[in-house]
């Protein structure tokens, strides 16, 4: 009967360490991704990786849970030997993780309970969860519940039906400022609010109200019909004389 027993538990482990081996390869080839063909990797692609995974830790669940497993809580694992000195064999076995089995390794691989800071960090937690009333913490539970339920509810509908809510929010939504679009029309229109005070800059000479001119822009000059009596030389001066072959304007028009 121990006989059956050593050898079922063998075979456990043996199924539990080809299990495991799979994960960590999934993970090296998984990380080797993010890190090198990182430009490359789409997100289907990171789902097919996350899918693989969660997959396969299900199966070492299952295992686990399973009646033939025999329970591995009940196994103890007591060092035999500890040595300062290098193991080989125990290299090769660790992939070259653990190269000694030595007092300050094995209180690290061998624990069973957490470390005393999460241990302690536990205890404060649980402290702070008795102070807090049964009223208290049903009001949470209850607010921490109905936030679930909405995420759920607009998770589960339709795309369709958030499109069509968006749609109709962004139509009932104004996209302009009545008030600034009046005051706009009637800056344009009657120049109301618009500054009086005149742009600076030195006045052209002779000319009050005229503001500076523009350096190389168009300048206008009035224009002497020939043959008209009592009309203005033009602002810049005598107009030049009438080219040949443009048209000319006769008297009156």
């Amino acid at each position: 009967m121990q006989q059956r027993e050593e050898k079922q538990l063998e075979a456990s482990v043996d199924s539990l360490i080809s299990l495991v081996a799979h994960v960590k390869n999934a993970l090296q080839n998984f990380i080797y991704k993010l890190e090198n063909e990182y430009e490359r990797l789409t997100w289907p692609s990171v789902l097919d990786n996350f899918g693989l995974l969660s997959g396969q830790l299900n199966t070492i669940n299952k295992m686990l849970k399973n009646e033939k497993t025999p329970s591995f809580r009940s196994q103890v694992i007591i060092p035999l030997l500890l040595s300062q000195k290098p193991d080989d064999d125990l290299t090769v076995l660790t992939e070259q993780r653990v190269p000694v089995f030595s007092h300050e390794i094995v209180p690290d691989y061998l624990r069973t309970k957490p470390d005393p800071e999460v241990e302690e960090q536990e205890k404060q937690l649980s402290t702070e969860a008795t102070r807090i009333g049964p009223d208290v913490a049903q009001k949470q539970i209850q607010a921490l519940n109905k936030m679930c339920s909405n995420l759920l509810e607009k998770l589960n509908n339709p795309r369709e039906d958030r499109d069509a809510e968006s749609a109709a929010s962004r139509l009932n939504k104004p996209s302009f400022n009545p008030g600034d679009t009046n005051a706009l029309v009637a800056a344009v229109a009657f120049g109301k609010g618009l500054s009086k005070c005149r742009p600076p800059g030195p006045m052209a000479p002779g000319h009050p109200g005229q503001g500076p001119m523009m350096s190389g822009g168009p300048t206008l000059q009035q224009v002497t019909i020939g043959g008209v009596p009592g009309q203005q030389g033009g602002m810049g001066g005598p107009v030049a004389p009438q080219q040949q072959g443009q048209p000319g304007k006769r008297p009156g028009f």
